[in-house]
């Protein structure tokens, strides 16, 4: 609460028990002492309403002080003749008070929703709206004024350093109040008031809408420069027709489980309610990843991808490769933590596995486990993703790479991005990525990383 609202709701405060004061005293003696108790209730709410719980509790206070010095007997001192009187001067301030913090948390509430529907509005259209050359800096302005920052900027790290990509307003020296990761060594700073809990989650979602937004941009200005149109044409073709159905899919589940939920006359037991939601959280998983594979595929065909070469160890990014899986229960590790560190790029590494092990868990039966094990050379590190499902043919076997490719499609959905994201990272890090056969039935994806550099 800033202190101007705070004087400005004292000034009302002030003025309005003036006011109430000087109309209502010359008639004591007309006006029952209940009807002046409700008439000094209104710039009680009135102070709540522009200035907030504290100057409400003060005019609360003043209110009463003046009811007993002008209007109950003996007048024009604060001394209290009968116990009936003290009860209402007990019961007044009870009673104005819970109306204060009533009018309070109602306010609260409407700048609350104010807020949210601005949030929704703001997420909606940077998702929605079409990329062009100035779609980076509007949806930073907007966050800025939404947010009442003094400056928002999305930064990009290099080999030199951070610079920022696009920035609106002079950030001030110090820290921002909010740094949010946006992916590929963006991240989105804002410098300004202090965030709740709120407002730093819808900004955190934001940033990764900024880092669409750029990746939008650079796609397009690379497609702007691309001399082959036939080959723009097909790739275009081939994602019209490998997109229709799986993303129309999510997209009805969505729409059909949010239009239960939002139908007035429908009353829902609350396991039917949990279960349009588990759609709707699905649905929205399913959408994020084809997002992101398309994403993926594009900076890949347009020579955008950046790495960042570092050693780790391999355990931790399984992980972390892990977590982002809905069916990792199946998943059974041979990774030990004595490994020596390999020479990569975490962040595609983790990429890779992720699209392995769901491509995996894809093929393989629902019992089957999913085996990852891991073993070193001199100079390498092998890593091994198995699966016993079908299989794939020698003579396909590098097929199966190229993109918009679905072998033994289960119907579980996907764009076919999977394995060529995974093999196009690979070659990025300057690693391997090989298919063979299971032994008894599947496929295991070997990746050969290089050791650690001294």
């Amino acid at each position: 609460m800033g202190p101007r609202r705070i004087w400005l709701g004292a000034a009302v405060g002030g003025a309005g028990l003036a006011a109430c004061t000087l109309l209502l005293a010359p008639h004591r003696h007309a006006v029952s002492l209940a009807g002046i108790t409700l008439l000094y209730l209104i710039p009680v709410v009135a102070t709540a309403a522009v200035g907030g719980p504290w100057p409400a509790l003060a005019a609360v206070a003043g209110a009463d002080l003046l009811v007993n010095f002008f209007f109950i007997p003996p007048y024009h001192t604060f001394v209290v003749e009968t116990r009936d009187h003290v009860i209402v001067l007990a019961v007044y301030i009870l009673v104005a008070a819970a109306v204060a913090a009533a009018v309070e948390v109602a306010a609260r509430q409407r700048a609350r929703a104010a807020r949210r529907d601005a949030e929704v509005a703001l997420l909606a259209q940077a998702t929605a709206e079409p990329v062009a050359e100035q779609s980076l800096t509007r949806l930073l302005t907007q966050v800025r004024d939404t947010f009442t920052m003094t400056a928002v900027a999305l930064l990009e790290s290099s080999p030199t350093g951070e610079h920022p990509v696009a920035a609106v307003g002079s950030p001030p020296p110090g820290r921002p109040v909010l740094s949010a990761p946006a992916g590929d060594g963006l991240r989105l700073a804002a410098w300004g008031p202090a965030l709740i809990g709120e407002d730093r989650q819808t900004l955190a979602r934001l940033a990764g809408a900024a880092a669409r937004t750029l990746e939008a941009q650079r796609l397009a200005d690379q497609a702007a420069r691309a001399r082959d149109l036939a080959e723009v044409d097909r790739v275009r073709a081939a994602l019209l027709a490998a997109v229709g159905h799986d993303l129309r899919t999510p997209l009805a589940c969505v729409k059909a489980a949010v239009s239960s939920l939002r139908q007035p006359d429908l009353h829902l037991p609350a396991d039917a309610r949990a279960e349009l939601l588990a759609t709707i959280e699905d649905s929205t998983d399913r959408l994020d990843a084809l997002v992101e594979n398309l994403l993926s595929m594009s900076r890949l065909q347009a020579g955008m991808l950046s790495v960042h070469l570092e050693n780790v160890a391999l355990d931790a990014v399984v992980a972390r490769a892990l977590l982002h899986q809905s069916d990792n229960g199946r998943v059974e590790l041979d990774v030990p933590d004595a490994l020596p560190l390999v020479h990569t790029d975490p962040g595609l590494l983790e990429r890779i596995l992720a699209n392995l092990i769901a491509n995996a868990c894809t093929a393989s039966p629902p019992q089957q486990p999913i085996h990852i094990d891991a073993t070193a050379t001199d100079r390498h590190v092998r890593l091994r993703v198995i699966d016993h499902g079908p299989g794939v043919p020698a003579a396909d076997q590098e097929r199966i790479f190229a993109p918009f490719q679905r072998l033994h499609d289960r119907g579980h959905g996907g764009l076919g991005l999977g394995l060529a994201i995974a093999r196009g990272f690979t070659d990025a890090i300057g690693a391997t990525l090989t298919p063979a056969d299971t032994p008894g039935g599947g496929l295991t994806m070997t990746i050969t990383l290089p050791r650690s550099v001294p």
